[in-house]
C-alpha cells in the first residue's frame, strides 16, 4: 500500500513513538494526517510537522481517545477536509505500573493490584485502538457499498492498513500486570480483525516495541532503566522512537506484512 497521498490518523501523537510516526508518515509523503492526544503537546508537534513538512498536513485533536463522540468527531473533520482515512495508528497507551499482589510490611496485609488500574489501562490501551481501528473499517465499508463494491478483489489496490502497537511486555513482565494485558489483547484482536476487515480491503499489523527512548520508560527511572533493562538488551541502549516509526511505515508499505513484527533490539529478560 503507498504511503504517498494517503491521509493518515494517529493517536498518541503528542510524544514518543506516536510523535515519531507522524512525523515519518508526513516526509513519506501522507496528504494529511491527523494527530491526536490528551495532551497540548499534540498542538506543537502538529505545528512542528508542518514547518518541517513546508505544507498544513498535520492536524491537531486534543481529547480522550476512549470518547466514541471524540473518535467520531475527528474521523468526521478528516473526511471532510481530506478525504477518507485509509492509514490508522492507534498508539496511545498508559502504563500503572505495580507487582500484581505485594505485602503491605506494616498491616501484614497482602495488597492486590487496583482494579480501577487495571481497568484504566485496558481502556486506553486495548479496547480504545480496537476501536479506533474499527472506525476506519466500518467508514471503508459504507464508502464501498455506496460505490457498489463487496468483497475486496486483488485486482484492486488496498484500500486501508491498520498497525498496533503492541510490546515486549505481552510476553510479561514483573510490575505491569496491566500493561501486559492490554498489549497482549492486541494480539487477539490483530488477528481477528485481519480476517474480517480484508474483506474491505484494509490490511492489519502488529508491532512490538521493546524498550524505546519515550518519556513512559524514561519515567520508570534511569537507575531501573540502567539495570534492569539495557544489560538485557542486545544492543545495549533504548530504541530510538524513529526506529519504530521506521517499521511501522515498513508494515504499511508492504502489503505482504500482515501478521506481528518485533522490533525489541534483542532484548531478552532473565527469569
Amino acid at each position: 500500500m503507498k504511503i504517498q497521498g494517503k491521509v493518515a490518523l494517529v493517536t498518541g501523537a503528542g510524544g514518543g513513538i506516536g510523535e515519531a510516526t507522524a512525523s515519518e508518515l508526513v516526509k513519506r509523503g501522507v496528504k494529511a494526517i491527523g494527530l491526536v492526544d490528551r495532551s497540548l503537546n499534540v498542538e506543537k508537534v502538529a505545528h512542528a510537522i508542518n514547518d518541517i513538512g513546508g505544507r498544513a498536513g498535520a492536524e491537531a485533536y486534543i481529547g480522550d481517545t476512549s470518547d466514541e463522540a471524540f473518535r467520531k468527531h475527528v474521523f468526521d473533520q478528516l473526511a471532510a477536509r481530506h478525504g477518507p482515512v485509509s492509514i490508522c495508528v492507534p498508539a496511545a497507551g498508559i502504563t500503572r505500573d505495580s507487582l500484581s499482589v505485594k505485602i503491605d510490611k506494616e498491616s501484614g496485609k497482602a495488597v492486590v493490584f487496583p482494579i480501577k488500574a487495571f481497568r484504566d489501562v485496558t481502556e486506553i490501551n486495548l479496547i480504545a485502538p480496537i476501536y479506533w481501528a474499527m472506525e476506519m473499517v466500518a467508514r471503508i465499508a459504507e464508502d464501498r457499498l455506496r460505490r457498489g463494491l463487496k468483497r475486496w478483489e486483488p485486482n484492486e489496490k488496498l484500500m486501508g492498513t491498520i498497525v498496533f502497537i503492541g510490546s515486549v511486555s505481552s510476553q510479561g513482565n514483573k510490575g505491569q500486570i496491566a500493561y501486559a494485558a492490554s498489549k497482549a489483547g492486541l494480539e487477539g484482536a490483530a488477528a481477528t480483525l485481519m480476517k474480517e476487515a480484508i474483506y474491505y480491503g484494509v490490511k492489519c499489523a502488529l508491532i512490538h516495541p521493546g524498550f524505546t527512548d519515550t518519556p513512559m520508560v524514561r519515567a520508570m527511572g534511569e537507575e531501573y532503566i540502567t539495570k534492569n533493562i539495557l544489560p538485557n538488551t542486545q544492543l545495549r541502549r533504548l530504541i530510538r522512537p524513529d526506529e519504530i516509526a521506521d517499521a511501522i511505515c515498513f508494515l504499511i508499505a508492504n502489503s505482504a506484512v500482515s501478521g506481528e513484527l518485533w522490533a525489541d533490539a534483542g532484548w531478552h529478560p532473565s527469569a
